[in-house]
């Protein structure tokens, strides 16, 4: 590989843990997805290793001139010669690299989020599980102690004669 080509691919490969990652992706979707992720990355890998891996090999020009006669042989090697590949100018990584680092951050906010919401729901299930239990014992009295808007309401349609 060049030496550019093959220093991206190594700084890449080095930056991920894929190992650090198969521990905290918990979920069944989240690892396949990950897996998936992972074969992608290393086709990626390889394509540019063998794409790049290619040397510049020297012409022989006298084997052409023997060949096909040394006017067109001439003519190719001055343009050949003459050829100037433009150093590649990468003006699509800082756009990309503002739009990772956003995703990166709603990612974040949606981690803590989600964190929050997975406590909220721990306690909800905790307080449905201790109502169930308290099904057995509970008499209307414990639960209108709990929910006094109800009692109050239910005793204005009582005074209403509101029985409907």
């Amino acid at each position: 590989m060049s030496g550019a080509g093959k220093n991206i691919v190594q700084k890449v490969t080095r930056g991920i843990d894929w190992d650090y990652l198969a521990k905290v992706v918990v979920s069944d979707e989240g690892r396949r997805e990950l897996g998936a992720l992972r074969r992608s990355f290393d086709d990626v890998s390889n394509t540019l290793e063998t794409k790049f891996s290619t040397k510049e090999t020297n012409i022989d020009w006298s084997f052409y001139k023997a060949k096909l006669g040394p006017k067109i042989v001439d003519t190719f090697k001055t343009s050949f010669e003459s050829l100037e590949i433009a150093e590649y100018e990468d003006k699509l990584t800082p756009e990309y690299k503002t739009k990772y680092e956003a995703m990166l951050t709603k990612a974040t906010q949606l981690e803590e989020e989600s964190k929050r919401e997975v406590v909220r729901l721990d306690k909800e299930i905790e307080k449905i599980r201790k109502d169930k239990e308290s099904l057995r014992t509970r008499t209307v009295d414990d639960y209108f102690a709990q929910n006094p808007k109800l009692k109050e309401e239910i005793d204005n349609e009582i005074r209403a004669q509101n029985w409907g």
